[in-house]
């Protein structure tokens, strides 16, 4: 027996879902809200429905607005390929290629850019108010393409801007048992914006190629965001956090040249664990404004230099005493983490210093203890083709010259620390008066 709670764009009698899937969508939406009226029915009353998005590429004109729970939005397919790489291709060479977009279940948003408002310019806002919060929405195995970036007044080509004031998701309602899982997201100002959430889980999406990736916005707890693959642009964040307890960041691989790769603002009780970051510049993880009493454990960082030409050069605008973890916060526990710093000396900002790898910056009772840093001096150098040179950057272990680190920097406004086995007695710099100290041993 069929059920009339499962739709197709392609079938459905309201819209053509290849000119505005919005339209279909808001259609779809205001069906079920027209059908699914009692509260209480046999114990239920408003199961919600399932929309799905076979393979194609859809025109999103109007925004979707989603106000209803139990709603899942479903592709098959996430369709991503590097559209940075494609646009950085001569033009004469494009007819050369297998394929020129993403695919997939693909949205193409086609909405005109919002005036400072994330909310305006979203391919699907969901926000609903009153009791209870909207539950259980999901979004899985579709595209969100925001097809191009816009000039900023900088010297850069438009699209290498990562500007164009899209978002795929803007959440502004709080929500409960959200789930984003095995979506793709590619050139959207904000990709993934939520706010108030609990129990929220991102899951095995592919997000990249956008200006802010994953947004946390507001409050919230208990939510985990966990097996992603995931890169921002170089004005904003990969993984943001704000005011949220007891969030789970795991088992992510964090591509570089995001301003941050995790960046926690007033986050306390949570865990930074297992994950890949790789960054072309300092700050790669931040606690700041008093996130406290977090584990940052088992992670791997690599630092090292762009080496794709049209991005040669381009910085987060930190300098290298800012360090690769930067701490302002209160008994967070940082274990067990690997470091590799591969720079060229001369590039080190400012000119002569050593390259901060921890540095606790205000706060105190923290612990920082056996973690490994390698630190060499290569050569920069940079390459047209953007996959061959970060494979081959990856790749180089050969031996090189050294390179003088602070694997820790314990500033004033810090006390109270524990710093164990983290570095040699000359690579820690703490007050040993105010801070306890034990060196790794040297060799």
């Amino acid at each position: 027996m069929s059920s009339n709670n499962y739709y197709d764009v392609t079938t459905w009698p309201v819209g053509n879902p290849f000119e505005d899937v919005g339209e279909v969508l808001n259609s779809i939406i205001a069906d079920i809200k027209q059908r699914q009226t009692a509260t209480d029915m046999n114990d239920g009353g408003k199961p919600g429905a399932v929309i799905y998005l076979p393979p194609g590429d859809y025109r999103l004109r109007t925004q979707v607005l989603i106000d209803i729970s139990f709603l899942k939005i479903q592709g098959s397919g996430h369709g991503f390929t590097s559209s940075s790489i494609r646009f950085n291709v001569p033009q004469e060479e494009w007819a050369g290629l297998h394929e020129l977009w993403p695919g997939g279940s693909r949205i193409l948003v086609d909405l005109a850019a919002g005036t400072g408002d994330d909310a305006e310019a979203a391919a699907f806002l969901v926000q609903r108010e009153g009791s209870p919060r909207i539950s259980s929405v999901e979004f899985t195995d579709f595209c969100i393409d925001g097809l191009h970036f816009s000039p900023d007044g900088s010297t850069l080509p438009a699209e290498n801007t990562y500007v164009n004031g899209k978002t795929g998701i803007h959440v502004a309602s709080a929500n409960d048992s959200f789930r984003v899982n095995g979506m793709g997201f590619i050139y959207l100002e904000h990709a993934l914006a939520i706010h108030k959430a609990d129990a929220l889980s991102i899951h095995d999406n592919f997000i990249a190629e956008c200006g802010n990736c994953i947004e946390l916005r507001g409050w919230g707890q208990a939510s985990k965001i966990t097996d992603n693959l995931i890169g921002a642009g170089f004005k904003g964040h990969s993984i943001y956090a704000e005011n949220h307890g007891g969030l789970l960041i795991t088992a992510n691989n964090v591509f570089p040249r995001g301003a941050s790769s995790v960046y926690l603002s007033g986050v306390t009780r949570s865990s930074v664990t297992n994950n890949r970051l790789h960054s072309f510049y300092p700050g790669m993880v931040i606690l700041a404004d008093g996130s406290s009493e977090n584990l940052v454990a088992t992670n791997h960082f690599l630092r090292d230099h762009e080496p794709w030409t049209p991005f040669f050069g381009i910085d987060n605008g930190l300098d290298d005493d800012f360090g690769l973890l930067n701490v302002h916060g209160n008994h967070n526990s940082i274990f067990a983490n690997h470091f590799s710093l591969i720079v060229d000396s001369e590039s080190i900002r400012p000119s002569g210093t050593a390259p901060v790898i921890i540095k606790l910056a205000e706060g105190g009772g923290n612990m920082v203890s056996t973690n490994h840093v390698v630190a060499k001096d290569v050569q920069a150098t940079s390459s047209e083709s953007c996959f061959e040179a970060q494979v081959d950057a990856l790749l180089a272990s050969r031996a090189t010259e050294g390179l003088q680190v602070t694997t820790v920097l314990v500033a004033p406004a810090s006390t109270r620390n524990t710093i164990l086995d983290s570095g040699s007695e000359a690579q820690v710099d703490a007050d040993r008066t105010t801070n306890a100290v034990r060196a790794t041993p040297s060799i």
